[in-house]
């Protein structure tokens, strides 16, 4: 009778430990959004804001809006049915008026709304375990980045995806807001 080694353990966890590494590396990652995140948060205190908005700049009916408080920017970004009305109130520099505009008054499925706790960028998940997280809604669509993909039942590519095309989305948004924030007068 002829014996047949099992196959080495190393065969199995290697693969195994690769995977997890690489998952921990992509969920450390400073997200895209955060550089600009913080440097908006920055802008707005030293400016002594607490609101900004601008518009968008690949899209003549789609504006962004945010309010800042202490440890947290709230952002939102969308097509409006009234782009005329909410460029005066953004000349005017009625910034919290073209906020709550678009929180209320925009086309529902191409409304972004970003929760950023820290403010310092769309996180994968948060720094501490249980923390608050980060979300995403998109039109009625709610996305928490709090790390539990399988609790939202879906894969973690598919969770990693979707933070990526947020993170992404929030970073242009926040940059047309930077851009307001340092234009001249």
């Amino acid at each position: 009778m002829k014996f047949v080694s099992p196959l080495p353990i190393t065969a199995f966890l290697v693969p195994v430990l690769l995977a997890t590494a690489l998952t921990s590396v992509a969920m450390a990652q400073e997200p895209q959004s955060a550089a600009p995140a913080k440097e908006l948060a920055q802008l707005l205190s030293s400016k002594k804001l607490d609101s900004i908005a601008a518009r968008m700049p690949d899209n003549r009916e789609e504006f962004v809006g945010a309010l800042s408080f202490p440890g947290q920017l709230m952002v939102v970004w969308a097509r409006t049915t009234a782009p005329a009305v909410v460029n005066e109130k953004l000349i005017r520099k009625e910034y919290r008026e073209v906020y709550m505009d678009l929180n209320s008054a925009s086309v529902t499925e191409t409304r972004h709304f970003v929760t950023d706790l820290g403010p310092d960028g769309l996180k994968v998940k948060p720094s501490v375990k249980q923390g608050p997280s980060d979300s995403h809604d998109l039109g009625t669509k709610s996305m928490r980045f709090d790390g539990n993909w399988r609790e939202d039942k879906m894969s973690e590519a598919d969770y990693m995806k979707a933070h990526a095309e947020a993170d992404a989305a929030y970073a242009k948004a926040i940059q047309a807001l930077i851009d307001e924030v340092k234009k001249p007068g």
